[in-house]
């Protein structure tokens, strides 16, 4: 099968919603067949990144905060959005340092992915941070209530299992982590 046969067509898209943090359409697509399909929500976010961020004892450094989405308290690496000219490991730093207090001299991009290709248009960055050391105090952006939590990594398959670590793209950096060390 050819790509031609896959792909749909843009026929129409219109602004639901413009803001700081979102920009979403309803799109009218014709697909390989020639029907039309929509509205089709669609919505454009900021690139961000996920930082596996473990310190010099080998514990993760994570957050624990309120998630609106699932309307509770999660538990996840330290993460946010890239700014204007920032790199991810730019964007790692800053944000390891806002969140946590604690900084790296070592930081790796692992893997940049689509956080969610049905339905948006952004990318992770998943930022692997070893041997992190604390060097300030926390100074979460005025929104974040967030408390930092060290777990073993022991622990980690535990938290995902019990849904205490929700987070996909979190999730996938932990594993990717895991990978690395079988690989040694």
């Amino acid at each position: 099968m050819s790509d031609k046969n896959l792909k749909w067509e843009l026929v129409r898209d219109e602004q639901v919603i413009k803001d700081r943090w979102m920009d979403m359409k309803a799109a009218l697509y014709r697909l390989p067949d020639g029907r039309e399909v929509g509205p089709f929500y669609h919505y454009s976010r900021q690139d961000f990144v996920v930082i596996v961020a473990l310190d010099e004892q080998e514990n993760f450094l994570c957050v624990r905060q309120f998630r609106q989405g699932i309307a509770r308290l999660t538990t996840e690496f330290p993460a946010g959005g890239l700014e204007a000219g920032e790199t991810p490991i730019d964007t790692a730093r800053r944000e390891l340092m806002e969140e946590t207090g604690y900084t790296s001299d070592n930081m790796e991009l692992l893997l940049s992915i689509p956080a969610a290709p049905t339905i948006c248009d952004n990318t992770a960055h998943i930022v692997l941070a070893q041997g992190c050391r604390q060097v300030a105090g926390q100074d979460p952006d005025p929104y974040e209530f967030i408390e930092i939590k060290k777990i073993p990594p022991a622990e980690m398959d535990g938290l995902i299992e019990s849904g205490e670590f929700p987070q996909p793209g979190h999730i996938l950096g932990y594993m990717m982590w895991k990978l690395r060390q079988k690989k040694g």
